[in-house]
């Protein structure tokens, strides 16, 4: 029996508006996210039809052209689908569905071989693709660019090739407020830019591929951007999110006191490296017989414990006993980074610990994207497809938003097509009496740090009862006198997503009374066979 829980959010829409009053565009596809997932899922738009690919940001700040690894696929001829199946099967800790697994790992060449005719340069040897092999990985099938800037890479080919598609429009630096509404079906987004103010975008299908939500805890790999937009405006609308509970930490994050925190790829373990403690330790035959290259949850935990144990800040990854030559070829990013802090990682060990990576849950997807409200389809990161269950295996990420972009992509385009050739505007609008003490200043700086530091100490790495009571009484209050009040610029709108996508995973953590994947709760340590369920959540909010 699946868990369910309902939650009202304080408003429907963040913002008021009138019909009459706001500029309308219409579109026959919107496409809300420029990462992988959406821009995939932008190539697929026939080109009798007309889309609009939505960016908060320019097209070149998304998770995807953070990613450092690569895209997980089977070119070995000792490697085959199942293995790679069954890897991720098993990361998943019992709640990957299977079929979808075997639908994603079993396109996974496909797709990559359609990358690199598009232009994208992977590494190769001797003409054949180069492999690596990353934690929970059986084989080397992980393939990168340039590399450590696979995703940056990766990126580059796909808007090169979505800027010379007529009839696809990009609105970069756009900030995508609410989904619009009617009768139970999406029509289409409000949004705003600094340029025009707020526009109702009419679509006969919106995709939603707006990526993940690692701003939400203070140590995190992810860009500013992150903040779980879609999340948040998708429970508004009244999808069903599934799974928040599972946010997926990185084990090792570069930590440099008062530095900007850079990842570290799991690669670096992959081709070698050692994590040891302060007093240099190689401490991970102690927490796992996989050493470094065990699942991502496990590593995360082991160094966090060895960190208590040390009473040390960090641990430190250590690649000054390979080939100096490997180091330079396969990990130039991260040397310069590390050479910007006077770290020559081929003589000296990089400080590390684990920061918040990955959301894992999301907005409930079957195996064609589409989500529980009608005309909303969605891609990537912001969903919960069934392919990472409660622990996304490692380069798996690129992979769903190529394998779910395109899928979105065809569906819309078939969906819109079959729409008659006619644009409506529905009689939607949002008004409300003006809330109290608008007029005072919040420092939303600041909030966000306070929201920031709770969240990686309640609803971090490890967690228990007591902690997350803490945490969902405080976030009600912030949310009390947040909410309620109407921002006119995206730092407040982020903040009242951030605010309500918190309380969705404080709400999904302590309904999940074991520990299971990326969920690791102190009070319940073990895994409970008969929990190996998914959480549910939706709006009880009259929509």
């Amino acid at each position: 029996m699946e868990s369910q829980i309902e939650l009202t959010p304080a408003r429907r829409y963040l913002v008021q508006f009138h019909p009459k009053r706001i500029p309308h565009t219409f579109t026959d596809v919107l496409i809300i996210g420029g990462g992988i997932a959406g821009l995939r899922a932008a190539m697929e738009i026939d080109p009798r039809l007309q889309a609009i690919v939505i960016s908060k940001d320019k097209l070149t700040q998304s998770n995807s052209a953070y990613a450092q690894g690569g895209i997980a696929g089977v070119f070995d001829p000792a490697d085959d689908i199942k293995k790679h199946a069954a890897d991720t099967i098993s990361a998943g800790k019992g709640l990957c569905n299977k079929t979808i697994v075997d639908m994603v790992v079993g396109e996974a060449a496909e797709r990559i071989r359609e990358l690199s005719e598009l232009g994208a340069k992977f590494d190769r040897i001797d003409g054949e693709i180069a492999l690596t092999q990353e934690g929970g990985h059986s084989h080397r099938r992980v393939v990168h660019a340039l590399g450590d800037a696979t995703g940056k890479e990766v990126i580059r080919a796909l808007v090169e090739a979505v800027r010379a598609q007529e009839g696809v429009q990009i609105w970069e630096q756009t900030f995508t407020i609410d989904l619009l509404t009617c009768e139970g079906v999406c029509r289409g987004a409000l949004v705003w830019n600094p340029y025009h103010g707020k526009t109702l975008v009419w679509a006969k299908q919106t995709i939603l591929a707006t990526g993940g939500a690692g701003r939400l805890y203070r140590e995190t790999t992810n860009p500013e951007i992150a903040t779980a937009d879609g999340h948040a405006i998708a429970f508004r609308a009244g999808a069903e999110l599934r799974d928040m509970e599972f946010m997926q930490f990185h084990p090792t994050v570069l930590y440099i006191a008062g530095g900007a925190r850079h990842l570290i790829s799991e690669a670096v373990r992959g081709e070698g490296g050692y994590l040891r403690d302060i007093h240099g330790v190689r401490f991970m035959s102690d927490y796992d017989s996989a050493m470094e290259l065990a699942p991502r949850d496990v590593v995360s935990r082991a160094i966090t414990d060895q960190m208590a144990k040390t009473h040390h800040p960090c641990v430190y990854l250590d690649v000054t006993h390979l080939d100096p030559l490997l180091i330079a070829e396969r990990f130039p990013h991260i040397r310069k980074v590390c050479m910007d802090f006077g770290i020559d990682i081929t003589r000296e060990w990089m400080p590390v610990r684990p920061g918040a990576h990955y959301m894992v849950g999301g907005v409930s997807v079957d195996a064609d994207s589409r989500s529980t409200l009608p005309g909303l389809l969605a891609a990537g990161e912001a969903t919960a497809s069934g392919l990472h269950g409660a622990n996304r295996l490692a380069s798996n990420s690129l992979l769903e938003g190529l394998v779910y972009g395109r899928r979105a992509g065809q569906l819309a385009s078939s969906e819109a097509l079959e729409c008659a050739d006619r644009f409506t505007a529905w009689p939607l609008s949002a008004q409300w009496p003006p809330a109290d003490h608008q007029e005072d200043e919040l420092n939303l700086d600041d909030m966000r740090n306070s929201l920031g530091s709770l969240m990686w100490r309640a609803v971090g790495i490890h967690r228990n009862s007591s902690a997350l009571k803490e945490a969902a009484t405080q976030v009600d209050f912030w949310n009390r006198y947040v909410s309620t009040r109407e921002f006119s610029h995206p730092r407040g709108w982020e903040l009242q997503n951030m605010l309500l996508a918190s309380r969705l995973m404080i709400a999904a953590a302590t309904e999940r009374t074991e520990s299971r994947g990326v969920h690791f709760r102190n009070d319940f340590p073990d895994t409970e066979p008969t929990l190996a369920r998914h959480i549910r959540l939706h709006s009880n909010a009259t929509m």
